[in-house]
């Protein structure tokens, strides 16, 4: 099933719409082992995206990435801007001058975006950050053919879930090193929905 630009830009409306629903629940999680002021961040970067948006329609979806980093850079403070702005960049390198992208396209960005915020933020799978929801869901999208968006929200899910047994190795949440243990994180819970988003807008409307 492909990934139209159309749909791309519904995918980016919808998940702001879930972060401004779930500002406060994301920013409770951080004020357990970070600065406590995730949700907000991310609701008002993505508040700025759909502005942007509604101001003017990228010609196509690498552009639109173009348009969400420099968005979130500028507007999402701490870790957090940089490294969802840095996601975004890698995906516009690889979706530059597309329309629409096909599933092994689709996991191509995924890849770029997921080696790029590694790099920026020094973190592995398993050091309780971002990459836990988006290295396993990365790879699932690499592993099938056709992709199955119930499977790939289930193992989002999945990969949120397992984040609340892991010690923090990165970030704020490390300086707390055992007691990180039990909470879930932020940056995963948004990066949950994130993919959780995507699942919906593929489910609804597909390769319209």
């Amino acid at each position: 099933m492909e990934l139209t630009h159309e749909r791309f830009i519904a995918w980016l409306r919808l998940y702001g719409e879930r972060l401004q629903e779930k500002r406060l629940e994301l920013s409770e999680l951080d004020q357990a082992i970070g600065d406590g002021d995730h949700g907000i961040n991310m609701a008002r970067g993505l508040l700025e995206v759909v502005r942007k948006l509604d101001a003017s329609t990228p010609a196509d979806i690498g552009a639109t990435c173009q348009l969400v980093a420099m968005s979130l850079l500028a507007k999402v403070g701490g870790a957090s801007g940089p490294l969802y702005s840095t996601a975004f960049l890698k995906m516009a390198q690889v979706w530059k001058g597309k329309k629409r992208l096909l599933p092994a396209e689709l996991a191509q960005g995924f890849r770029e975006a997921t080696e790029g915020m590694k790099m920026r933020g020094k973190a592995q799978l398993g050091d309780k950050t971002m990459i836990d929801v988006w290295e396993p869901v990365t790879r699932q999208m690499e592993q099938q053919a056709n992709c199955s968006w119930a499977e790939v929200r289930r193992q989002a899910e999945d990969a949120l879930s397992r984040t609340k047994e892991l010690e923090a190795k990165r970030g704020r949440a490390s300086y707390l090193g055992a007691r990180s243990v039990g909470h879930l994180d932020p940056g995963a819970a948004s990066s949950y929905h994130l993919f959780d988003a995507l699942c919906q807008v593929m489910e609804e409307g597909g390769d319209v």
